[in-house]
């Protein structure tokens, strides 16, 4: 078994929360508890869902190009994408189809489907949806072959722009401001050092180094940690670490911060969030099993990460 520590509490969105972390990196949990007291010494930290919707791209080949873009631009005929719409949410109670975008490759059409997937993270429930949709544009145009139904325009496991570009999962927004006192007493460090740090580092070294939503410290360990606690795919760690960090000081002096982290991919019902040890974690949380509203408590987990 994986060790389980709580960081916190932090104050995030006006209320007190603690978060689980599986890790063998006992340090990790300390410094993450001494990140939540600087915050929730400061304004504490507030967060916001922009976007909300898992992914699939279904690859399917036509026998020429010219009908690989005949069918690229029916999907995008907003009658034709109602259609697709009743065939994918017929196969869900929960999910709901918000958008369907085809991208041409010669032969092959990529159809990056989201959907709406409720408290539950939503791999099989698109995956299920999918192929309702590929059968109806089947009936369409009977020469389409689907080739797979992850045609890797989702992305799903793997490093890749379309989503720190266009989001999977719950795309988040989070920002504090802390005092520049605690900065020096909580922090040990001052405002200036720390956002050149994060300039030099975070920002210009990601850059150089080429990296695709790197543009972080470490993201990756907070996220693996609360994903093992939680019952997420680990695996989804890739694109769910991506994240940038920006750092400014304030006319005040104080510093301010956020983090904007667009492909987070989480669900509180499903997979291993039956398990009891990652149940109870989600209980502490406050996110176990589904909200009040369909998403609500995949969303505060998202919130948490």
């Amino acid at each position: 078994p994986i060790p389980v520590g709580m960081a916190g509490p932090v104050t995030l969105n006006g209320e007190s929360v603690y978060i689980p972390m599986a890790t063998t990196e006992g340090c990790l949990v300390a410094s993450t508890n001494r990140g939540c007291k600087a915050i929730s010494q400061g304004s504490g930290a507030s967060s916001t869902i922009l976007k909300d919707g898992i992914t699939r791209a279904p690859c399917v080949r036509l026998p020429s190009a010219k009908e690989a873009a005949e069918v690229a631009l029916w999907i995008e005929t907003p009658e034709n994408f109602a259609t697709l719409k009743e065939a994918f949410e017929s196969t869900t109670s929960f999910g709901k189809l918000l958008s369907a975008r085809p991208t041409v490759a010669g032969k092959n059409v990529y159809v990056r489907l989201r959907c709406f997937s409720g408290d539950a993270m939503g791999m099989n429930m698109i995956s299920k949806g999918s192929l309702a949709v590929i059968e109806c544009l089947r009936q369409i145009f009977p020469a389409l072959s689907l080739v797979a139904l992850s045609g890797n325009m989702c992305t799903d496991k793997k490093a890749a722009a379309m989503n720190w570009i266009e989001g999977r999962g719950k795309s988040v927004v989070i920002e504090a401001t802390i005092p520049a006192d605690v900065v020096r007493s909580t922090l040990k460090t001052s405002v200036t050092a720390i956002v050149e740090a994060n300039l030099n580092k975070n920002l210009i070294g990601s850059a150089m180094a080429g990296t695709v939503g790197g543009f972080n410290a470490h993201a990756a360990n907070n996220v693996t940690a609360v994903f093992l606690a939680t019952g997420q795919d680990p695996a989804q760690n890739v694109e769910s670490s991506n994240c940038i960090t920006l750092m400014e000081e304030t006319p005040e002096g104080d510093l301010w911060m956020s983090c904007t982290m667009p492909s987070i991919e989480v669900g509180t019902v499903g997979g291993g969030t039956g398990l009891p040890a990652q149940a109870a974690c989600l209980r502490a949380i406050g996110a176990k099993g589904g909200g009040e509203n369909p998403g609500d408590n995949a969303r505060r987990l998202a919130h948490v990460v």
